[in-house]
């Protein structure tokens, strides 16, 4: 039986993990090393950051990766008890240019209770909107919960920075190792991944108990709300930015200033139906926070690299589409080794 090192605790690592397990890995053979477990915080470490949820207009290529997470969540979501971290909510995308049938029709095909929607008249940038029902993470709860179930069922787990990864095979005297290290890809010997960057975002995150969906306006900037599934804070999610090459943990109160005008542009409800009040200013902010993607050129980096210590299977690079696509993209890269 093969052992297993999986480098990284973030989304995907988690994701592979559970997908190794899934596909006749014991967890007895399997250890995640990792710089950053749930419960950290760092800027090196995106996961508990992310608003977190599924948006169904992405680039048409990575539809198979998100078509496979939407139709294989429920399956995890019952793994991770009452309050898994994974919630069901309608969400509403509107778009500046309206999509090919085609791609449309690969949408439809998936999702549930899909329907093309007419942006409001205010929306002066939105050309089509799409409404149907939507996956939303809490992505520090998700992220503890997947780490727990994971510990329960034999997988080791171990603080440490794996400086170069032909030693993540010693750490498990394993043959097959996971590369899942996100934006620390461009620094681990052996990799030093010249594609791969980061991409920060800030967000705003409120109480809003009367906020029950998602809302997104994708033109050129990105502007999105975010219904936060199992929080007792009742937490709304409200962002955010793309910044290609920044590093950046500080938050900035202009960005914050941004956020919160278009968001409240985008979905007036937020202030309307506000139990505090009907101004920006009333809006219960609970923190300020920005992470940082991890991104790569040309896209994530599935494959499979056979040396003289052993098998490594890459996976990084999935930039904001972790939790929406990376289910699908772990299932690619376990695939790669152990047919489904």
């Amino acid at each position: 039986m093969s052992k297993v090192t999986v480098i990284g605790a973030g989304i995907i690592g988690l994701y592979t993990t559970y997908l190794l397990t899934e596909r006749g890995i014991e967890g007895k053979n399997i250890k995640i090393v990792a710089e950053f477990l749930p419960g950290d915080q760092s800027i090196k470490y995106a996961s508990p950051y992310a608003g977190a949820y599924f948006s169904a207009c992405i680039d048409e290529e990575h539809l198979p990766y998100s078509r496979y997470t939407y139709e294989n969540l429920d399956k995890l979501k019952a793994k991770l008890g009452p309050t898994p971290g994974i919630g069901n909510v309608y969400s509403t995308e509107y778009l500046d240019e309206i999509p090919d049938d085609s791609y449309l029709a690969k949408i439809k095909d998936f999702v549930e209770d899909y329907e093309l929607v007419e942006p409001p008249a205010y929306l002066k940038t939105a050309k089509v909107g799409v409404r149907y029902k939507a996956f939303v993470f809490n992505s520090p709860l998700l992220i503890s919960n997947l780490l727990e179930y994971l510990k329960s069922i034999g997988v080791t787990v171990e603080r440490k920075k794996i400086n170069h990864i032909n030693d993540a095979f010693k750490e498990n005297d394993a043959d097959l190792v996971f590369n899942c290290s996100g934006t620390g890809s461009m620094t681990l010997g052996g990799v030093e991944d010249p594609k791969s960057f980061p991409t920060r975002g800030q967000v705003v995150v409120i109480r809003a108990p009367h906020i029950k969906e998602c809302v997104s306006l994708w033109d050129d900037a990105s502007t999105y709300i975010i219904k936060r599934p199992d929080s007792i804070n009742h937490e709304v999610i409200l962002g955010g930015f793309y910044q290609a090459g920044n590093f950046d943990a500080n938050t900035y109160g202009f960005e914050t200033e941004d956020i919160l005008r278009r968001t409240t542009q985008l979905f007036p409800k937020l202030l309307e139906d506000n139990e505090t009040g009907n101004t920006i200013k009333d809006l219960q902010i609970l923190r300020v926070v920005a992470g940082a993607r991890p991104g790569r050129e040309g896209g994530v980096r599935i494959e499979k690299e056979v040396t003289n210590t052993g098998t490594i299977v890459h996976n990084y690079g999935a930039s904001g589409s972790g939790y929406l696509c990376g289910l699908g993209m772990s299932s690619k890269a376990v695939d790669l080794v152990i047919k489904s």
